[in-house]
């Protein structure tokens, strides 16, 4: 391949190098703030605009053959990935005007952009700990709250073991097959070796604890509280999406044989009933989201059970639907003195009457994160199940809609806590001017998936 295709093939991960140097050098020459919040918004823009542009070619680029591959599908995610970071930067100005914050997440941004173009175990675990190593920083970022230590700390441990996990995985598929290439892993699937069953298990683990599914969730409620607003928001979309790009990249197309599919299936079950009945009890929001994020990656694993072409439509509808909602909910959430009451669903209470914006706009992400028509949650996991369907796991299908219906309660009781309760707090709620701008940019996204599905699903 010519050196100008090698280029232009990596050009949204060269852009977000280049924006993540100019915010050292900015850090180095000067103390005042200068424009990081610019800098990056800039260097993630343009990234997604190459991403759409090479997208657009049609085309399928090997830089590095069985290493780094950029097809149609894979440029569209990337795009669909920077263009959810930018809201979750437009949040971020509040609580960080400079510092490490934007260093770190163009850096864990950078990793999921490179999950996405992996070919093989080498450049998938590089990935993933590009994308995750920052974050673990990012949660201390929350110095703030004095848990944010500890929730990091348990974070980085467990975050660890499922690195271990992979590696190990990776390691028993070269010792079966003789190729680290994530083709051997599909392989692996339908394999009725002891070593390849080994290594798949071993890696589908070290997913699951990455994308917080039961029970290796233990790190997602603590974490999620303990982070600021905007590492919470990027932990809940991004950081879950750049787990799904590599399931996807690892699974491909291919069938998941019954042994394996039971375990697809047990756990994200399993996930589904406990997220959903963990967030009904819970009255911090970060909390319930956390609980719901575990419920969700349940509904995004189901769709590995179908087949693999119904699965990257479904998978990635799903993660953009998704994030594009999580993001508008955190987006809008009203300013408070105290970090920790701002998280309190009694905040909540009357906020259409002080702020009916944000009430009416956190609203609509509660009803599409529940699933209710028309909203675009509702068309992903119209994908998911009918995915499974195809697929012949009636029973799953049932269970994990049951499972659902129990998300529809704490998402709708914090929509009847914002109009129909009385106000907790007199006087307005005063709107933060870039986050009422990362809102309006979520609500037009939303839109546009609600009112042309196909076009999005046509992309994947």
């Amino acid at each position: 391949m010519s050196p100008g295709l090698v280029f232009a093939a990596m050009l949204p991960e060269h852009l977000l190098l280049s924006g993540l140097v100019a915010l050292l050098i900015l850090e180095i020459v000067s103390d005042e703030p200068r424009g990081e919040l610019a800098v990056s918004l800039v260097a993630v823009g343009l990234a997604g605009l190459a991403a759409a542009w090479i997208a657009s070619q049609g085309r399928t680029l090997e830089p590095f053959p069985g290493q780094f591959v950029v097809t149609p599908v894979i440029a569209w995610a990337k795009a669909a990935v920077l263009l959810l970071a930018i809201p979750v930067l437009l949040i971020s100005r509040e609580d960080f005007e400079r510092g490490p914050y934007y260093p770190l997440l163009l850096s864990s941004l950078y990793g999921v952009l490179l999950i996405a173009s992996s070919g093989s175990f080498l450049t998938l675990f590089l990935g993933i700990e590009i994308m995750s190593i920052p974050v673990y920083a990012l949660v201390l970022l929350a110095y703030r709250r004095p848990e944010s230590a500890e929730a990091a700390l348990k974070y980085l441990v467990l975050s660890g073991t499922a690195s271990a996990s992979l590696l190990m995985g990776a390691s028993l598929l070269f010792g079966s097959t003789g190729s680290l290439s994530i083709t051997a892993f599909a392989a692996a699937l339908g394999s009725d070796a002891i070593l390849a069953r080994t290594a798949v298990v071993m890696v589908i683990a070290a997913l699951f604890v990455k994308a917080a599914i039961v029970p290796f969730h233990g790190w997602a409620p603590d974490a999620y509280e303990a982070s600021s607003i905007p590492v919470t928001a990027y932990m809940a979309t991004l950081v879950k999406a750049g787990v799904l790009l590599a399931a996807l990249r690892l699974f491909g197309e291919a069938t998941v044989d019954p042994a394996h599919a039971a375990l697809l299936a047990l756990l994200p079950i399993v996930s589904i009933a406990w997220g959903n009945l963990a967030a009904m009890r819970q009255m911090n929001l970060r909390r319930m989201i956390a609980y719901s994020s575990i419920a969700h990656a349940g509904y995004l694993f189901l769709a590995f059970l179908g087949d693999g072409a119904g699965r990257f439509e479904a998978v990635l509808f799903y993660l953009a639907a998704y994030g594009v909602m999580n993001i508008l909910a955190f987006a809008a959430l009203p300013p408070h003195r105290d970090d920790v009451a701002r998280d309190s669903l009694d905040t909540l209470k009357g906020l259409f009457h002080r702020n009916p914006f944000a009430a009416i706009v956190i609203g609509i992400a509660m009803l599409s994160l529940a699933g209710i028509p028309p909203f675009p949650g509702f068309i992903g996991k119209f994908l998911i199940f009918k995915n499974v369907l195809a697929a012949g796991w009636t029973t799953v299908a049932v269970i994990g809609l049951l499972g659902s219906y129990l998300g529809i309660y704490f998402y709708l009781r914090v929509v009847q806590y914002m109009f129909m309760s009385p106000s907790a707090f007199h006087g307005p709620s005063p709107g933060r001017s870039l986050a009422v701008g990362a809102s309006v940019f979520c609500l037009a996204l939303s839109l546009a998936i609600a009112l042309a599905p196909a076009w999005f699903l046509a992309r994947f």
